[in-house]
């Protein structure tokens, strides 16, 4: 016993001063300092022997055997998603994962998911990804894959039964708000190459910016995206819109650069946590990649974590305007810290503001302007998920508000596969908020050329 306690003891020890890695939204460079010593350190031993007695009690008479390995790895699972619902242990396979999908490029169905009410619920589809093409829609829950229950499963179980051989067929069980039944979608497994940026002209004369996601890629994307508009409309370009919907967050650096890129002064972001290390406030460098043009930025409910830095700080500053529907209110800052042959752990270490003060956490950026999408019945009938309806999620320390938790019926007997021809045209409605964006940005434009007039004269 007391050779296990101190081989648990000593488990803990390692986890402070591990070197820390970015990823979704954060890099401290150094330790951590921690807070204040233990007050009652006799409490801590004797809650560290009641793990120590269950630990040997369920490797003892555990009506199947069970590896140490396992036991503990679970443990501190449990730990840390009892935290938050993005505090996290990342196994050495999961570490691997993780790092690759931040170079931009994975296995898998191409869509960013989280656990709620017991079930897998979809963030965002990931742009023409195979989840993407097959008709997931962010908000959808998760509820059987091939058949099989996900209702006990953890997160990162579900998700490795998502993975899979490239070509494979996966079948998904989803349970859509506004559908009164279940139905099944089959999805082909691939390689999931994430073209962070893209961009095209509308209309001849407004440069269309789409950011998917925050990885690596991102900041040199969005250089090119702005260089070949240019080079493609020259001085026909009237303004620009940057569409984060859907955008799921990723790397905070990348955040904090595309930002930057749309202001010439002030600050960007401030995060703050309990350490030094932790608290940070970034600033604009001058210099503006468009050149003072106008901006719409585009957002909605699958807008999260660093796509709501990048439009709350362009809507602070009056950069942009901001139009589409309440953004996820993901506000917190996690920072992996690798254990040596143990693979990592994702913790919360802070929250991050916009330039104004304002904590996002559980609330989200709202637009300057509301635009739904194009299907009416959504106005009435549905409700997106954000972070504040996740179990275990923070607390706007700036708003303390009830917290809403969205109820889920029970599952209904699956749909049958047949559609009238009616719903069939609904599938792919016009991109209703694109539209309005085009029309506003236009009369932004033609506002600021009569105000131009107007002084000359």
């Amino acid at each position: 016993m007391r050779f296990f306690l101190f081989a648990f003891v000593s488990l803990m020890v390692l986890l402070s001063p591990a070197v820390q890695a970015q990823v979704d939204d954060r890099t401290a460079g150094s330790q951590p300092k921690a807070d204040e010593a233990p007050k009652d350190t006799e409490d801590t031993y004797r809650q560290l022997n009641l793990f120590g007695d269950v630990f040997e009690r369920v490797r003892a008479q555990y009506v199947e055997p069970v590896t140490d390995e396992k036991l503990v790895e679970t443990a501190i699972q449990g730990m840390l998603s009892s935290l938050d619902p993005h505090s996290s242990y990342l196994d050495a396979d999961d570490f691997q994962d993780m790092q690759v999908q931040t170079r931009g490029e994975f296995g898998g169905l191409g869509i960013e998911v989280t656990m709620e009410n017991g079930f897998v619920k979809v963030v965002s589809p990931i742009d023409d990804t195979p989840a993407d093409k097959a008709g997931v829609q962010a908000g959808d829950f998760i509820t059987h894959l091939d058949g099989e229950p996900v209702m006990g499963l953890s997160l990162s179980e579900a998700v490795e039964k998502m993975r899979g051989k490239v070509g494979s067929t996966l079948k998904i069980t989803v349970v859509r708000e506004g559908v009164d039944e279940s139905f099944d979608i089959d999805i082909v497994r691939d390689i999931i190459k994430i073209e962070s940026v893209k961009n095209r002209v509308e209309d001849g004369d407004v440069g269309y910016i789409r950011i998917t996601t925050f990885n690596q890629n991102t900041m040199p994307g969005l250089l090119k995206a702005v260089k070949d508009i240019k080079a493609e409309a020259g001085d026909k370009i009237i303004g620009y819109i940057l569409d984060l919907r859907n955008n799921p967050g990723g790397l905070l650096d990348q955040a904090i650069a595309v930002s930057d890129a749309f202001l010439d002064k002030g600050e960007i972001v401030s995060t703050r946590g309990r350490t030094e290390n932790d608290t940070k406030r970034d600033n604009a460098t001058p210099g503006d990649l468009i050149d003072g043009k106008p901006m719409i930025i585009l957002v909605n409910g699958g807008s999260a974590s660093a796509s709501e830095i990048v439009s709350g700080a362009l809507q602070d500053h009056r950069r942009g305007i901001v139009i589409g529907t309440q953004t996820f209110g993901k506000g917190s800052v996690q920072t992996i810290i690798p254990l040596p042959g143990h693979g990592a752990m994702r913790l919360t270490t802070a929250r991050y503001y916009t330039p104004s003060g304002r904590s996002i956490q559980a609330e989200g950026i709202t637009p300057d302007i509301i635009v739904e999408q194009a299907k009416i019945e959504q106005l009435a009938n549905m409700r997106r998920m954000s972070e504040k309806d996740l179990r275990g999620a923070l607390i706007n320390d700036s708003k303390v508000k009830s917290k809403v938790k969205a109820l889920l019926e029970e599952e209904a007997e699956k749909q049958g596969k047949d559609g009238d021809k009616e719903g069939d045209e609904e599938e792919k409605p016009a991109d209703y908020q694109l539209d309005r964006a085009k029309d506003l940005l236009r009369g932004v434009v033609l506002y600021g050329d009569k105000v131009q007039q107007q002084v000359k004269k």
